[in-house]
């Protein structure tokens, strides 16, 4: 068969399957191969790697996958897809299908039986709305990992990748900096996808860092911290702590920890990178001892 980011090929198939787009899957399939080389170059994909995929769908980019990589494990949500895979990825040996929910496998299994343990590339065209989710639920688990290169959001990648005082900056920026060096490879707009989604799309890779870039007494804490300093982004860093359900801390103490950390006690969330967060839930924590 021919490949399948030719749109002809792709229109058959969903046809041969009488295949319906589902919203609650967020389903937008890959049309133009220059994205897909795109996206297998940014993963930097060799003969020596194996690749997890998450939500392969009619299997597009698993074909490209699996040209380039040792061995391919595809996890797919829909088992409506599961028989269109079996066909497209006919003529590769070194590809598997697994039908499953992502958030509900054990990754560490998987690099273990897959791959010695060693760390894998994870490569991704997510629906958007499980992208952080996803990708958050990786890193928490400390599995191991070299890179994670995901289709997403213009404007999520543009956060993830975002600089402290700058408009995109946010939770999400500092919870993937604390974990991985985000680069963006590639702007891809609606026309590339059928059906066309609504939005500009952008194919990211983090690389994983080896170790986490700041020492922090206690992780939890500050993540609890810089969530509260953005729920309220206009507020002061004072008020978003003092306010937050998640943190039991006055606002005269969180005015004597950000002075206590080096602070004006009028500074915003937005205005503190990942080294001063983690100061300033060290001196929260000193406070509680």
């Amino acid at each position: 068969m021919e490949k399948l980011s030719n749109p002809k090929e792709t229109i058959q198939v969903l046809q041969k399957y009488e295949f319906q787009f589902k919203k609650k899957f967020g389903q937008n399939f890959l049309i133009d191969p220059h994205v897909l080389d795109k996206i297998v170059d940014a993963a930097q994909i060799t003969k020596e790697d194996f690749v997890l995929e998450i939500g392969p769908g009619i299997g597009t980019l698993t074909q490209y996958l699996c040209e380039h990589a040792k061995q391919v494990l595809a996890v797919e949500i829909d088992a409506k897809l599961i028989p269109i895979l079996k066909e497209t990825l006919a003529p590769y040996d070194n590809v598997e299908v697994l039908h499953g929910d992502i958030l509900k496998q054990d990754i560490q299994q998987i690099a273990d039986t897959y791959n010695e343990g060693k760390p894998i590339k994870v490569v991704a065209n997510l629906p958007y709305y499980i992208t952080t989710p996803i990708i958050m639920e990786l890193f928490e688990s400390h599995v191991p990992l070299a890179n994670v290169t995901v289709m997403v959001q213009k404007e999520v990648a543009d956060r993830m990748k975002a600089e402290p005082g700058t408009k995109d900056y946010g939770a999400l920026s500092l919870a993937v900096q604390y974990y991985a060096k985000p680069y963006i490879a590639a702007f891809v707009p609606p026309n590339c996808f059928m059906p066309r989604p609504n939005v500009g799309s952008a194919v990211i890779r983090l690389d994983c860092l080896s170790r986490v870039p700041v020492e922090v007494q206690d992780e939890k804490l500050m993540f609890r911290l810089i969530r509260a300093s953005f729920n309220q982004r206009r507020k002061t860093l004072q008020n978003g702590i003092a306010n937050s359900p998640e943190l039991d801390y006055t606002k005269e103490e969180a005015a004597k920890a950000i002075e206590q950390a080096g602070f004006d006690v009028r500074i915003r969330g937005e205005k503190l990178g990942l080294s001063e967060f983690a100061k300033l839930a060290d001196e929260l924590e000193k406070m509680r001892e």
